[in-house]
């Protein structure tokens, strides 16, 4: 009855959009409106139906869908269609990311265009741009706070040179990824100087209130993003009079998912990006979509509903883009962003594994991998057309989220190991050659996340420094195993600008008063590409890790084991320092990849008898994929390099 209903209306709205739509070749547009209006309409119905203008806003939303449709190009429509045909395209073990700030990278977009050629030479055929939308200069956030979000920022180019851009990297097999901050804006975007300027229609769009009664019944249960710079979830607003909800800067007022209106012109933004030729949309803070009184304001129900609309209504106008979940969350939440489909993603096709990559981190810290397998074992499992974004640093934080019933249960109290982390990791812990900072400091908790580049947590910082020989080679040795994890382990994995030549830490940012608060941008330097060049000088560091980098990543690509079908299976070894899984090539049920890694500063002994009880490792001879070598096993382990790995055929 409810399905007669909501069609019974879809016709009404298609009947009043008939003189707007009647020019225009919709076929395709019909097709899937029909297959995907049933499910638009319960969600807007759940969200909005009790409202008076549902039906309106409804038909506003479908004329927005069809409208963006009509812009999109002959050419992205044919892509979509290819794609729609192959719904697990982006599974394969062909596409490895890369991540950068494009005026830390390149300066502007035609410098991008000019530096494609690098990123081929690495095998990177992913390039997710960080934010390049309008931002007020001082007050951006790294280009999280738009405040125009139809228009790049005129020092990056404009919409012209990313066309330019798109097509360029078309042409090279490249996959274009863009932000779209569906959280929040600017608090001088063009709605909030309207909602400044006491245009109540607007004042609708944000969370705003005359006095200080709801904001402290809100602040009982939200928790502080940035504690340090940035205290309490709200903002008085003097020109305004209002106080309105800043649950990350003062600038940033977080938009009301309340209201309709929003959804829409959200929904209309991403539409407008996905017209503009990129393939991956990146949705950031999407934990925060929908805020309730008396909880923490995050991973809230609705804010999968919103998730699950956005994507049901890009299935109708724009099917071949992905989107990306960026929410930092625990596991149990962190699964649910892909949806609750068996088998497709309803929200996101894409969620960011920052589980495994403080797992990683713990592992070369402690020189075990207990904690590594056991927080491997309780993540969820994922959807079948769903995937992991792995990585092993990006432009954010490092935060030890693991859940205190794993850390107790190899060993650890959790307070005192997260203390121990944030120790190491800032060079506090005797011995330690990291040279991390500490990012996020809570006064109240003691808690603190870690900043710092790749190769500076690594110990290669230190090395240089000391001009120790042996250190390089195992900040070197460290940066590659933990390269190896995420390119094996299953997913797509992102590597962040520089990290590639072993870019150091930057402490110079504390000289601009505009980031000197922000640790963070200790590992967001320029970068060097006169360093760049030595890519191709043997026996440089930057030669050594580049050409490195560039072997796991061609190697991985020939291995079909490393597709993404949920074909992996951790394995238990007889050693605390080794991490060892195996991957299956479910077109191939005979071919196996046995991955290794050893996380401690000493050779270790990989011991064979469960193994081979498994089926694997019988013979006396073994390939590397990774090395190219036939190795030859003793007669009860196998000796794995310090800090090494190995990617075994079996």
């Amino acid at each position: 009855m409810y399905e007669q209903v909501s069609h019974s209306q879809l016709n009404d709205i298609l009947i009043a959009l008939q003189p707007q739509l009647a020019e225009h070749d919709l076929q395709h547009f019909y097709i899937r409106l029909g297959a995907n209006f049933y499910a638009i309409h319960a969600l807007f119905h759940t969200l909005y139906g009790e409202r008076a203008d549902f039906h309106p806003q409804l038909q506003r939303l479908v004329e927005t869908l069809a409208r963006q449709y009509i812009a999109r190009s002959n050419a992205l429509k044919q892509q979509d269609m290819a794609r729609e045909k192959d719904h697990s395209w982006f599974l394969s073990q062909k596409w490895v990311g890369y991540a950068l700030y494009c005026t830390e990278f390149a300066q502007d977009l035609p410098g991008l265009i000019a530096h494609l050629h690098y990123l081929q030479d690495l095998g990177i055929n992913m390039l997710h741009v960080m934010p390049i939308l309008d931002c007020p200069p001082g007050k951006s956030d790294g280009g999280y706070a738009v405040r125009d979000f139809r228009k790049i920022d005129p020092r990056y180019g404009d919409l012209d040179t990313l066309a330019m851009l798109s097509q360029q990297m078309k042409q090279r097999d490249m996959l274009l990824t863009l932000d779209v901050v569906v959280n929040h804006t600017s608090d001088q975007h063009v709605w909030a100087q309207r909602a400044r300027a006491g245009d109540p229609q607007y004042q609708d769009y944000y969370y705003t209130f005359d006095d200080r009664q709801m904001p402290d019944l809100y602040e009982q249960s939200m928790p502080e993003v940035f504690p340090e710079n940035a205290p309490g979830n709200f903002t008085r607003d003097a020109a305004m009079g209002k106080w309105v909800m800043t649950v990350f800067n003062d600038f940033q007022w977080d938009l009301n998912y309340r209201n309709p209106a929003v959804f829409i012109e959200m929904m209309d933004v991403i539409l407008f990006w996905a017209n503009q030729g990129v393939d991956i949309l990146r949705l950031d803070a999407v934990a925060f979509l929908w805020k309730k009184l008396g909880s923490s304001c995050q991973n809230e129900r609705e804010a999968h509903l919103i998730l699950q609309l956005m994507k049901d209504c890009c299935q109708v106008t724009a099917p071949g883009v992905l989107f990306i979940a960026e929410a930092i969350v625990a596991p149990v939440e962190i699964i649910k962003y892909f949806g609750e489909d068996a088998i497709n993603a309803k929200e996101c096709e894409l969620a960011y594994n920052a589980t495994l990559m403080a797992l990683l981190w713990d592992a070369i810290a402690t020189r075990k991998t207990n904690l590594l397998e056991r927080g491997i074992r309780s993540l969820p499992n994922k959807l079948e057309r769903a995937t992991w974004i792995n990585y092993i640093r990006c432009h954010d934080d490092i935060g030890w989220g693991f859940d205190d019933r794993d850390i107790v249960k190899v060993g650890y109290e959790p307070q005192a190991h997260r203390r121990f982390l944030t120790d190491y990791f800032t060079g506090d812990h005797p011995g330690s050659p990291a040279r991390g900072l500490a990012f996020g400091r809570n006064i109240k908790t003691g808690d603190a996340r870690i900043s710092g580049s790749l190769a500076s947590l690594a110990g290669l910082e230190s090395a240089l420094e000391q001009d120790d020989a042996a250190a390089i080679d195992l900040a070197i040795s460290t940066i590659l195993l933990l390269q190896s994890m995420t390119l094996s382990f299953g997913g797509l994995p992102l590597i962040y600008y520089g990290d590639a030549i072993g870019t150091l830490n930057d402490r110079d940012y504390v000289h601009d008063e505009s980031k000197h608060l922000d640790s963070r941008w200790v590992h967001r330097r320029k970068m060097d590409w006169t360093r760049a060049e030595l890519r191709n000088k043997p026996g440089s560091v930057e030669f050594r890790i580049f050409q490195g980098l560039k072997k796991l990543i061609a190697v991985r690509k020939e291995i079909g084991a490393f597709a993404d079908h949920n074909n992996r299976e951790l394995l238990e070894v007889d050693n605390p320092h080794l991490f060892a899984f195996v991957r299956f090539d479910i077109l191939h049920a005979a071919s196996r990849v046995l991955v290794v890694g050893n996380f401690d500063t000493a050779p270790q002994p990989l011991p064979l008898a469960s193994l081979q009880r498994a089926g694997l490792l019988k013979h006396a001879t073994v390939r590397d994929w990774h090395g190219g070598e036939i190795l030859t096993l003793a007669e009860d382990a196998l000796m794995i390099p310090a800090r090494g790995f190995y990617w075994l055929q079996t």
